[in-house]
């Protein structure tokens, strides 16, 4: 069984930082597109920031320059440093990776389990 563990959240003031970690294990043949999304209350889940397996990275317009997304591939795990937090970053934080898995080199997208972040002003 292939699972995603987030770790790293938390309350923070205005301006300060947290990173966010998420490791998945299980029988895992190779990792692919791994990423953070985000959803706050009363609105739906959203993109962050992604990365490719060679390190492409993709980010939301609203978290340019503050976050940063990186991966190690020998670890099967991908992390989220988040500088210059706003209170409009609070919300509950994903994981979301792309896996082929063993037995059977199936392909599927898998998601953690979600950490809070929550930011004061």
């Amino acid at each position: 069984q292939v699972q995603l563990v987030e770790s790293g959240g938390g309350l923070v003031q205005a301006g300060g930082s947290l990173r966010l970690s998420c490791a998945a294990s299980g029988s895992i043949f190779s990792t692919h597109t791994m990423g953070w999304y985000r959803q706050a209350p009363g609105k739906q889940r959203e993109l962050v920031a992604t990365i490719t397996s060679d390190g492409g990275t993709n980010y939301a317009d609203s978290v340019k320059g503050r976050f940063t997304v990186a991966r190690v591939n020998a670890k099967n795990t991908v992390y989220l440093q988040m500088n210059s937090l706003k209170p409009e970053d609070t919300a509950v934080y994903y994981c979301n990776a792309g896996l082929v898995t063993a037995p059977g080199y199936r392909y599927q997208e898998v998601w953690g389990q979600g950490t809070l972040v929550t930011v004061s002003p």
